[in-house]
C-alpha cells in the first residue's frame, strides 16, 4: 500500500515525480510549463535529497488518479468524472481527487454567472445578507463584481466592500450551498472547488474598477469603521508600475514632490516602462544626474525598494485627492478636456 502523501505540497511531489522520471522525460515534461514553473520546480527538485520508495509509490499513485480522472472530465465533463470515480474508490475519496483537479484546472465556483449580466446578478442576490453577496461577488470578474457594488445602495456597499477585505477561507460546504441556492434561482448548472477567495486584494481589484464616488464612499465609511483596514486598502489602491498609466504633466508634478534619492531607489526594482516613462519627464540634466544616483547604489535591498516605492505612491495619492493630478479609472471616470 502506498503511504499517505498529505503533508507534502503539490510542488514537492511533482518535483519527486520529475526526479524518478529522469533527466529527458523531465525535460520534455518541462517543454510544456512556463518559465516561472520551471523556475519554482527547478529549486524544489534542489532541495530533494533522499526518496523512500513507499512515499515515491504514493505519489505515482496519487499521479495515476489525477490523470485517470482528467481524462474521465475530458470524456463526459466533471459530473461525469464524479460519477465514475463514487463508483470506483467511494465518495469520499472521489471528493478529494475532483476537488485537486479541479483547483488545477481552475474551475471556481459561480462559474455559470460570469457571462450574465451585472443587472441581471444584481437582482438575483440583492436581498441576500450582506455575507452571501460578498462571497459571490468575490469570485466574480471585477468588472461585474464592481458593477454590481457600485449598484448597492450606499449605505450597503461599504459593508459588503469589508466583508469582502476581511474573507479568508471559505468551506466547501457553504460554497456549495449559497452556489445551489443562486444556481437554482437562476436555472442553469455550475461547478465548485475549494478556494481561497476574498481578501484584502480581491476588494482593491474591485475598487480600482468602481466610479470614484463609490471609492470614496467606501473608503471613507471603513475609515470610521475599520481604519486599520481602511489603511491597508488605499495603500494597494495605486500601485507603482501603474504609473506608466499616468498622463505627462502628473508625472511632472510628482517629481516635484519626490526626494530624488527615493526615485532613484525605487526605480532599481522597476521595469523598464516605468524608468522610460519618468526619465521622459525629466530635463536631459536631471535624467542623466538619476542614473548616476542609482549606479552609485549598487546592490539594494528589496524592502528598501519597495519602501521608496511606497513613499512615492504616497506622494500620487496625496496629490490625487488634493485635487492637483487625476489617476484615470473604471466606472465611467471620463476626463473633459
Amino acid at each position: 500500500m502506498a503511504v499517505k502523501t498529505g503533508k507534502l505540497t503539490g510542488r514537492q511531489k511533482a518535483a519527486m515525480l520529475l526526479v524518478s522520471f529522469g533527466p529527458d522525460k523531465s525535460a520534455q515534461v518541462m517543454k510544456y510549463m512556463n518559465e516561472d514553473e520551471i523556475e519554482q520546480l527547478t529549486l524544489e527538485i534542489a532541495h530533494v535529497r533522499t526518496i523512500k520508495v513507499e512515499q515515491m509509490d504514493g505519489i505515482i499513485d496519487e499521479f495515476g488518479q489525477l490523470y485517470v480522472a482528467s481524462q474521465y472530465i475530458a470524456q463526459g465533463g466533471i459530473e461525469y468524472a464524479k460519477k465514475v470515480l463514487e463508483n470506483a474508490l467511494g465518495n469520499e475519496k472521489a471528493f478529494n481527487i475532483i476537488n485537486r483537479l479541479s483547483s488545477n484546472l481552475q474551475i471556481k465556483p459561480f462559474d455559470f454567472v460570469r457571462k450574465v449580466d451585472a443587472s441581471q446578478i444584481l437582482n438575483f442576490i440583492q436581498g441576500e445578507h450582506p455575507q452571501t453577496i460578498a462571497l459571490i461577488m468575490s469570485y466574480l470578474d471585477q468588472q461585474q463584481a464592481a458593477a454590481i457594488l457600485s449598484a448597492l445602495p450606499p449605505e450597503r456597499q461599504s459593508d459588503v466592500a469589508r466583508r469582502i477585505a476581511i474573507m479568508d477561507r471559505t468551506s466547501p460546504e457553504i460554497i456549495r450551498e449559497v452556489e445551489n441556492i443562486l444556481e437554482k434561482k437562476m436555472s442553469t448548472l455550475g461547478s465548485q472547488d475549494y478556494t481561497s477567495t476574498g481578501g484584502i486584494n480581491a476588494i482593491v481589484n474591485i475598487l480600482n474598477k468602481v466610479d470614484r464616488s463609490t471609492e470614496k464612499t467606501i473608503l471613507e465609511t471603513l475609515e470610521v469603521q475599520d481604519p486599520d483596514l481602511a489603511d491597508e486598502i488605499k495603500k494597494l489602491m495605486f500601485i507603482f508600475e501603474d504609473i506608466t498609466k499616468m498622463d505627462d504633466r502628473s508625472i511632472q508634478l510628482v517629481l516635484r514632490e519626490v526626494d530624488t534619492k527615493d526615485l532613484a531607489l525605487a526605480l532599481k526594482g522597476s521595469s523598464e516602462e516605468v524608468a522610460t516613462k519618468i526619465k521622459k519627464n525629466m530635463s536631459k540634466r536631471a535624467g542623466q544626474m538619476l542614473e548616476e544616483d542609482m549606479s552609485f547604489l549598487g546592490p539594494v535591498r528589496l524592502r528598501d525598494v519597495e519602501e521608496a516605492q511606497q513613499r512615492i505612491v504616497t506622494i500620487i495619492r496625496r496629490l490625487e485627492e488634493s485635487g492637483e493630478i487625476i489617476i484615470s479609472r473604471g466606472g465611467g471616470d471620463e476626463l473633459i478636456v
